[in-house]
């Protein structure tokens, strides 16, 4: 992709951002994102796949704990829509995935209460079992067996 990466540069300045301001953005920006035309979601996702493993790794956590934590508030199809442009992405380009600290993210995942956890993972789960066996078979590869456990894959 050419040109700037403006929303790599928003996730770097949301990461940054105290809770009571982070929450209420991430919030309004997640909600934007369902009025995007699908090819301005696929930029957005590709950015954030970029922007993740640059960010500092304490203000990525904050960031990506606030995103699940608003993910488990919005409905089943608002989240299943996010969740399969990311898982979508990643399954065509695993190695998007690699550059990320999937220890570190799958530690984030378990701060999360069981409900919330319980949440996130089935929709995970029924994504990962509706791509075609190519893809489901890449995406598995660069899935930690920790996380595929916790997501009971």
């Amino acid at each position: 992709m050419a040109g700037p990466n403006y929303a790599g540069n928003i996730i770097v300045i949301l990461a940054n951002l105290p809770d009571f301001l982070r929450i209420p953005v991430l919030k309004k920006r997640m909600m934007e994102f369902f009025s995007m035309s699908d090819i301005e979601k696929r930029e957005i996702i590709n950015n954030a796949l970029e922007a993740g493993p640059t960010i500092p790794f304490p203000n990525f956590a904050k960031l990506f704990k606030t995103w699940l934590e608003i993910l488990t508030t919005l409905t089943e199809e608002q989240r299943s829509m996010l969740f399969s442009g990311y898982i979508n992405e990643i399954s065509r380009f695993p190695q998007k995935l690699i550059m990320f600290n999937l220890d570190g993210i799958l530690e984030i995942f378990l701060t999360l209460d069981d409900k919330e956890k319980d949440i996130l993972a089935q929709t995970i789960r029924k994504i990962i079992n509706d791509l075609n066996g190519e893809q489901k078979r890449k995406l598995m590869i660069v899935i930690p067996d920790n996380a595929k456990k916790h997501l009971k894959f």
